[in-house]
This record gives structure tokens, sequence and C-alpha cells, in this order.
């Protein structure tokens, strides 16, 4: 069968996890499927990021659709009127939406939709988005929970988030947890480029958005600094200069640990894993995370991990790391860091990482995308 996947709205290195997720899930596709063919509807500023993957498989092939992803309104606006039928006239079975946004879709065209929808942050924390921006995001959750024939949740919490609220059928919500690929790590000479040593820091990777709970961290570190503790924590993903940032730079001056808070900017992946395997511990305080995929990582790498028990976090580390149940509480932080250090514990995810497996969850994905073809081959016959 054929199976078209819509990529016009990545926008290389902009996206985040959600990029890192697609682009893993590609890679199992074209790795571990040698039955199907895949076309990938990309836009004319992304195709160029997608063509490795028409290399490793041949079953793979880019559609150029005549957008950019980074024109919004148009992408969103060419994607209704007429992705459907372009999936319809390249004789696509079945169409896989990687992100919440499922373009329209025109019954008698008769292709079934998998979509996977990856939170509803939104319905928790609507003060973190404009009217506008709430406004679209709702309209879509409800159209994808309405119009897809099957739904990818990327925890349990998002798949009860998505039948509660949408009233969706469970058995039409799907979980697959989101493949999670560690790769090589850079030499360990590259710490000295931060000034760092093995060990010698603390780490986090976060951006500066509200539920990433970023400013609890700095305040942590300023209590303990107070407390006679005298230490380094590394921030990675907060880069570029911005008023969220200076805001955060001011912060952390006025409480006088300036020299205290090291950022990475953005890192590449072997930096990143660099970082996670030299740490002291890795600590991750955000409030709500649809997988939630640093904490994950750094554990298969088997580091110390300090946490929330917030939304899947917990589900999806798999009650391997330490837990902090006042995720604003700075002296909890601070103890839950002292046990992270001093406890004579193991961390890692033994017995459980084969759950985010690429090989794994590359074949759920198949389950269902196949399930389609008996009655895509019926209708054709």
């Amino acid at each position: 069968m054929k199976i078209g996947i819509d990529l016009l709205w990545l926008r290389p290195g902009k996206n985040g996890g959600t990029e890192s997720y697609i682009r893993n899930l590609i890679t199992g596709f074209a790795t571990y499927d040698d039955r199907n063919e895949y076309t990938l509807f990309v836009s004319r500023d992304n195709a160029d990021s997608f063509n490795s993957y028409t290399r490793i498989n041949p079953g793979i092939r880019l559609e150029i659709c005549p957008i950019d992803s980074s024109n919004r309104i148009r992408r969103i606006a060419w994607e209704n009127l007429n992705l459907d039928n372009l999936a319809k006239k390249t004789g696509v079975d079945v169409m896989f939406i990687p992100v919440y946004s499922m373009p329209h879709k025109k019954r008698s065209n008769g292709i079934p939709y998998v979509v996977t929808i990856h939170d509803l942050q939104g319905l928790h924390y609507p003060e973190y988005f404009t009217k506008i921006r709430l406004g679209f995001l709702k309209r879509k959750w409800k159209y994808a929970s309405e119009e897809a024939d099957r739904i990818v949740a990327i925890s349990n919490f998002t798949k009860r988030d998505i039948v509660e609220n949408y009233k969706a059928a469970s058995d039409k919500v799907i979980t697959i947890y989101n493949p999670v690929i560690t790769g090589e790590s850079a030499p360990i000479s590259e710490l000295s480029k931060w000034g760092l040593k093995a060990e010698d820091y603390y780490y986090c990777v976060s951006s500066l958005l509200p539920h990433k709970n970023l400013y609890t961290l700095i305040d942590t570190f300023a209590y303990r600094k107070k407390k006679g503790h005298e230490e380094i924590l590394v921030i990675s993903g907060v880069g570029g200069e911005s008023v969220a940032k200076a805001e955060l730079v001011k912060k952390i001056e006025s409480l006088g640990i300036k020299d205290n808070i090291r950022f990475t900017g953005f890192v590449s992946d072997a930096e990143r894993n660099l970082l996670y395997q030299n740490c002291r511990a890795f600590l991750f305080p955000s409030v709500f995370e649809g997988f939630g995929m640093p904490p994950v990582e750094v554990l298969m790498i088997g580091r110390p991990t300090v946490t929330t028990e917030k939304t899947s976090i917990k589900e999806v580390t798999c009650s391997k790391a330490i837990y902090v149940k006042d995720p604003f509480d700075i002296k909890e932080w601070s103890d839950a860091i002292d046990r992270a250090v001093s406890e004579d514990r193991e961390f890692g995810l033994s017995g459980e990482s084969d759950r985010f497996k690429l090989e794994k969850i590359t074949r759920e994905y198949l389950e269902i995308f196949e399930s389609f073809s008996q009655s895509t081959d019926a209708d054709r016959s």
C-alpha cells in the first residue's frame, strides 16, 4: 500500500521535539518497512532536509508542494484546499498527519486519516496562549477527534485527555510512545568549550515556555547557594536573544548566581548526549508534557534524574526517576537534588527500554496503517 505523510508544517530546526519524533519515525519506516511505499508531502523550503530518506529506501519519494512551511497562513489554506485531492491523485491509500493540524478531509475521496495528537496543553493552561491561537487549536483538536479514522496519542495521559475532552471512542485512540534514539556522544574533550568537567555540573534541557517551569529551578539554585552550595547549572535549549531570555538573565543576576548558570544555546544531539552522560544529575522541572523526551533519554543513558510527577512524566519515565510532588517548592527540589547525588541506587530504564525502541514503535504504526489495506482494496475492486 501507499502511505502519505503530511510534512508541510515542518520548519527544520524550529519544531523541537516534534521534529525529532517524525524524523525518527521516518527513519524507522525507511529501515524496517520493505512492503509499503511512502509519499512525503513536503514544502519548497523543507524538501532538501528529507532527501536522505529516499536514498535509504527507494520506496520513499517526495511530493514537493507549491508552498513554504514558513508561511503558516498560506500553508494551512493550501493544505485544506488541496492536500486531500493531491493525495488521491498520487494514489495514496492512507494519510498520516504527525501533528494535530489535520487538513480538511473530503469524504468522497475515501482516504482514511491517522492523526497524532501530542497533547492538549491549551485546555490545561489556556493562559499560556493568545485567544486566537487557543481557538484555532481547539477547533483543530475537535476536528481531528471527530474526523480522523485513528488517533495516535503519545502517552496514556494524552489518550485519557482526548477521550475525556472530545468524547472520542477509546478504541479509536491508540497509545504509541515516541521512539527514543540516544545516538552517539561527542568526545569528552568538548566539555571544555563550556568550561565544564565531568560530573561537575547539573544539567537541564528546557525552553522558556511557562510550563517548563525553569524559573523554579533558578530559584532553587539561588536557595542552594545561600546554603553554601557552589554549583553549576547548565541549560540547553534557551538560544538567541529575546525579551524572555533577557528577563531570565536579569533574574539570575538579581539573585547573585550569574556565575552558577551557564547557557549552551541549542546543541547537537551528540553534544546533548555528552552533557547527559557527564552531569551530576539531570533536572527537568516541567509541569506539562504530552510525553517528555529529555528525562527518558537521560534515563536510558543511566544518569540520576530529578523531575516532577505531572501529566505524562512519571508514566513515560517508568517511575525510575526521583520525583518532586510540588513542582514549585524550591526546598523540595533542593532535597531531591541531594538525594539524586547521595543515594546508592541505579538510575536507568533496564527492563523498560524496549517500549521506546524504534523498530517496535515503527511496527505499531504499520499495524494501524495496514489495518486499512483490506477496506481500501475492497473499495477499488
